[in-house]
């Protein structure tokens, strides 16, 4: 009898620490699974999965860019520029916002240029400096001081488009990305580049 007790004993010890030990590794590790696989993969890898807009294509017209911008020693004295708009003029949905946040994160990182808030992030500038001014909640030794932003001396602007050609057994989709820096004060265009992509598949 008394073997009988001290074997459950042993039996309810050895369960419990190993439901212990598998307490511990889930927390020191947590994963979340879904019945279908996923895997990560290499973000620079080149995408093949069809004809339409992909993110090699992104990042060849980023490195592009970013290179030949650098190339100009257009940035003498660490300028200020500022980012408009992206046009994009293709036939398919591409947030064109990516393309530019890729080349304005290369230019920041090279630290030869600074960048001012763009006209789409600017309001929220404008939020901050009348919440710290108006609201009466902050020291004034310590507010930010309205009307001493840095002014873009350049601004980038860009166009994507795109020609589809096609048949029964062929499709073939031309890209072709224009960016411009234009002097703001001067209004002229100090710097221009293209990067043309061709991408053709079989039906």
């Amino acid at each position: 009898m008394q073997r009988t007790f001290q074997r459950t004993a042993l039996i309810t010890a050895f369960v419990a620490s190993t439901l212990a030990l598998s307490a511990c590794q889930n927390l020191s590790s947590p994963t979340v699974r879904f019945d279908r696989q996923v895997n990560y993969g290499d973000a620079k890898a080149v995408e093949l999965v069809t004809n339409e807009f992909g993110s090699t294509d992104l990042q060849m017209i980023a490195e592009k860019m970013v290179g030949s911008l650098l190339e100009t020693g257009i940035f003498q004295g660490r300028p200020t520029v500022t980012i408009s708009t992206v046009k994009n003029k293709t036939s398919e949905y591409i947030d064109t916002t990516n393309v530019m946040n890729s080349i304005q994160t290369a230019l920041v990182k090279s630290g030869k240029v600074r960048f001012t808030r763009s006209i789409n992030e600017m309001q929220q500038g404008v939020d901050e400096l009348q919440r710290q001014n108006q609201s009466g909640l902050y020291k004034q030794n310590t507010t930010a001081k309205v009307g001493q932003m840095t002014a873009a001396k350049y601004q980038l602007e860009g166009e994507l488009t795109s020609i589809v050609k096609q048949n029964n057994t062929t499709k073939d989709v031309f890209y072709k990305f224009t960016l411009k820096m234009f002097d703001v004060q001067e209004g002229t265009i100090e710097w221009q580049d293209e990067k043309e992509i061709r991408k053709t598949s079989k039906k």
